[in-house]
């Protein structure tokens, strides 16, 4: 079975369509034709502003012209993520998807789910003529994974309607209503090299199998960070009796995500190779004893490799490896206005080498509370500072603010426990939802935040559950069906 001959079919045939077209962070052009080519199709009102948002516009059903105006609201990127002996171009190459029972997957990369589930319920709606519904706006916003780009550019008057249904978040049965802001740190470290010296020892050592996971939703449950992981280790046989030296590093890769993968080239004295591959393999059955429930398929492999020509010269090197230990990763502080979230975390999100001798630490933080979101940016600013390196942020963006007194919350609420006959659960998310940019922007709008089940996104692991893109689709059709009329209760 194909996936657009899932049930409901007219959500599944839009999402596989998706899944079809490439449409990294940045370069959305081709899913901004499809949308607007789908609203001239269905001869509908489209607009695109600077930024490459789309606005497509349906007039409200017969009977409904009273009901306020509602957005449904997605953006059209996706995280590019892949397993390192997985070949795909993510700019050219359609998604292999695979049904796993319940599950819908990749095959070795990111689904894309994360946000194509709300594209593909938008299209629903907007090619539907059996919903009874107020005017739609669908609102596709471009860019939010790497930085929120589509929402931070949303002009005044571009969205009319006063109500917004954002389809981002990963839990079906779950209503949220508030998100953390964040802001990305990153540290350069200008280096000189040297020639490799003789007589020594020259391995690559390789983190491996670590599930990964978003920086935000997936932040609090204990997940390895290879970056973390390998400077642990590199840092251990910094010793002087080693003469340890660095000649490569890299790991991690986009701000989002936890860390999967990290290597390092490294050199020793001849005479302790025996010595780290001994330390290796206590070091190993260390971490995958800490990691037996979070992260089992964790591993960490030793390889000799050829002699290279050059080293990073050991001030840096040292600095380098002695401040991406002391960084902070994970959970900082938790909430106390709401049980289970977490209020503020910090990511150790990459490692990169780049050209002109300059290696690029990339970090991200968020809090619900913009002074800590301040405090833990200057924290970790402060350690790559310490260390020599040149600190630079990223403008960052808002946090969405719980507003328990929403009317489109109680009204969300009412309709799930009649459909369902049990309580929707009522959150915030320590993530960054585009509604902190469109409440700064848009101050009257009534917000909440709805979507299937999902795991593991940001990573090639990333799957969404079959049942519950069924039940989203009948919850986000009863909510539309049920707003009422200018005036009603």
């Amino acid at each position: 079975m194909n996936i657009n001959e899932l049930e409901p079919k007219i959500v599944w045939s839009y999402f596989h369509d998706i899944t079809q077209i490439p449409r990294p962070s940045k370069k959305e052009e081709k899913i901004i034709a499809y949308l607007l080519n789908f609203a001239k199709e269905h001869n509908l009102e489209a607009k695109k502003d600077k930024a490459g948002n789309v606005l497509i516009t349906k007039e409200a059903t017969p009977g409904k012209e009273n009901v306020p105006t509602v957005i449904l609201q997605s953006h059209v990127d996706m995280v590019c993520e892949k397993n390192s002996d997985v070949t795909h171009d993510f700019d050219n190459d359609p998604i292999e998807t695979i049904i796993d029972g319940d599950w819908v997957k990749a095959n070795g990369t990111t689904l894309g789910a994360d946000n194509g589930i709300g594209i593909a319920a938008q299209l629903a709606v907007l090619a539907s003529n059996d919903i009874a519904h107020g005017k739609i706006e669908a609102l596709f916003t471009v860019d939010e994974e790497t930085g929120l780009t589509g929402a931070n550019s949303l002009e005044p008057g571009f969205i009319t309607g006063n109500v917004l249904l954002n389809l981002d978040t990963e839990e079906e049965g779950e209503i949220y209503i508030g998100c953390a802001g964040g802001k990305g740190t990153r540290a350069y470290f200008k280096y000189k090299e040297k020639d490799a010296p003789k007589k020594y020892f020259w391995f690559k050592i390789q983190v491996k199998g670590l599930r990964g996971g978003h920086s935000g939703s997936d932040i609090d449950k204990g997940l390895g960070n290879a970056n973390k992981i390998l400077n642990r280790f590199l840092y251990s046989i910094m010793r002087k009796k080693y003469g340890m030296v660095l000649s490569e590093i890299g790991g991690g890769n986009l701000h989002n995500a936890i860390a999967r993968e990290a290597y390092a080239v490294v050199g020793v004295k001849d005479k302790y190779k025996e010595d780290m591959r001994v330390k290796l393999n206590v070091f190993l059955a260390n971490v995958q004893n800490e990691y037996k429930k979070t992260d089992p398929n964790l591993d960490i492999q030793l390889e000799s490799v050829q002699m290279p020509s050059k080293i990073i010269k050991k001030g840096v090197a040292e600095k380098l490896i002695h401040s991406l230990y002391a960084c902070p990763h994970g959970v900082i502080g938790m909430s106390f206005d709401i049980d289970g979230l977490v209020e503020t975390s910090t990511n150790l999100a990459s490692v990169k080498m780049l050209e002109n001798y300059t290696i690029e630490v990339g970090t991200s933080q968020r809090s619900s509370v913009e002074s800590r979101k301040d405090d833990i940016v200057n924290t970790v600013s402060a350690v790559f500072e310490l260390a020599g390196a040149k600190v630079v942020h990223s403008e960052g963006y808002p946090g969405w603010q719980p507003n328990t007194d929403s009317q489109i919350l109680k009204l969300a609420k009412k309709e799930y426990k009649n459909l369902y006959n049990k309580n929707a659960k009522v959150k915030a998310i320590h993530a960054g939802l585009e509604c902190g940019l469109f409440l700064e922007k848009y101050p009257q709008l009534d917000m909440i935040s709805i979507g299937p089940d999902m795991t593991d996104v940001h990573s090639p692991d990333e799957k969404m559950n079959i049942p519950s893109v069924g039940k989203f689709w009948d919850y986000l059709v009863r909510i539309l069906e049920s707003v009422p009329a200018e005036g009603e209760e």
